[in-house]
């Protein structure tokens, strides 16, 4: 008899291929009984989990290929997501044999390029795509090539692939209903000037959860990710003559500039304006007030990642669509009431 893959194991105990992927992995979705009826069959049949045989057939190195831009302002102030990241990612992978590489992009490379680069040496056997664009042509690319791959992050292509992604439509909706809870009808979201899909989720999910609520978004501002940026959004909204009295940050970021600009004109985060940022980020880890965000376990986060990295390689046919959740982690800079007078500052 031949060897046995997972396709041959999964027709034997008539399940999907994806559920025997997630069951020889324990996944946490997958009944233990299903796992033990899955585990016997392998062992019955003889199958194991083979990534040097998928080497030896595909030329393969043994690695996946996380890869970042590093021309992000996030980067230059100590982001730390992807390390973060990887000390989940790596070791799930490890357990397979394979060892995780990160390609950084820096501000000279175009990121299509790039990847066109290291695709044509093959440089790992798999990728996982970051910052993806509502319309990104580096998911096509992997697609036509059949190389496999995991965009981390949702759009990028109407073709159908594997996508793992934060959960940023419901953190949005979740921030407006404890915005309005506390009374507030003018609230503003502010996020990235890039066409980055993940602030198109953010914005969906503010803009529904507003009109469930019968209101209208006060103003949807876009500044780039850095601090000057923050700044220019504490400008604009200094200047507006009826100012919201709550802003809602796509990117958490945003608040280093925005509540020093907001500081220097006599305004307090907190106090005057309630603020409630995107991901609990050590970045801004001591702003004070505390900012209002919401938390992810990166590690398991990056866990779950490899595998959906681990069922590209064994060629499994669903693609996985997936988004993880996050919880809120309350700080004091929502605690600002709605305002009485209209302008940030009095006159």
């Amino acid at each position: 008899m031949g060897r046995v893959g997972i396709r041959e194991l999964a027709a034997e105990v008539g399940l999907s291929v994806s559920t025997v992927s997630r069951a020889m992995n324990a996944r946490g979705d997958v009944s233990p009984a299903t796992v033990d009826v899955v585990r016997a069959a392998a062992e019955r049949l003889g199958y194991r989990p083979n990534q040097s045989g998928r080497t030896l057939r595909r030329g393969a190195t043994g690695t996946v290929a996380l890869v970042i831009q590093t021309n992000t302002a996030r980067t230059q102030m100590g982001e730390t997501f992807y390390f973060n990241l990887s000390i989940g990612l790596q070791p799930a992978l490890a357990a397979q044999s394979l060892d995780l590489v990160l390609l950084p992009v820096g501000p000279a490379q175009d990121p299509f390029d790039y990847l066109v680069s290291i695709v044509d040496r093959h440089i790992a056997d798999a990728y996982v795509i970051t910052n993806v664009a509502r319309v990104d042509p580096r998911v096509d690319l992997l697609a036509e090539r059949e190389v496999p791959f995991v965009a981390l992050g949702r759009g990028g292509s109407a073709v159908k692939h594997s996508w793992f992604d934060l959960d940023f439509d419901t953190v949005a909706r979740d921030s407006v209903a404890r915005l309005t809870a506390a009374g507030h009808t003018r609230i503003a979201m502010a996020a990235d000037n890039s066409d980055v899909n993940s602030t198109q989720e953010y914005e969906r999910g503010f803009r529904s959860a507003l009109e469930k609520r019968g209101l209208q978004p006060h103003s949807e501002i876009r500044v780039p990710d850095t601090p000057h940026g923050g700044a220019q959004l504490a400008e604009r909204l200094l200047e507006m003559p009826e100012a919201p009295t709550a802003v809602m940050l796509a990117q958490e970021t945003l608040a280093l500039g925005l509540y020093r600009r907001l500081e220097q004109a006599g305004v307090r985060a907190g106090r005057d304006l309630a603020v409630i940022g995107f991901r609990k980020n050590p970045v801004c880890e001591f702003l004070t007030p505390a900012l209002t965000s919401f938390e992810v376990s990166l590690p398991a986060y990056g866990r779950r990642l490899a595998e959906i990295v681990l069922d590209r390689l064994s060629a499994t046919d669903e693609p996985v669509g997936e988004i993880w959740p996050m919880t809120i982690a309350p700080g004091d800079s929502d605690a600002a009431p709605p305002r009485v007078h209209d302008r940030l500052i009095p006159e």
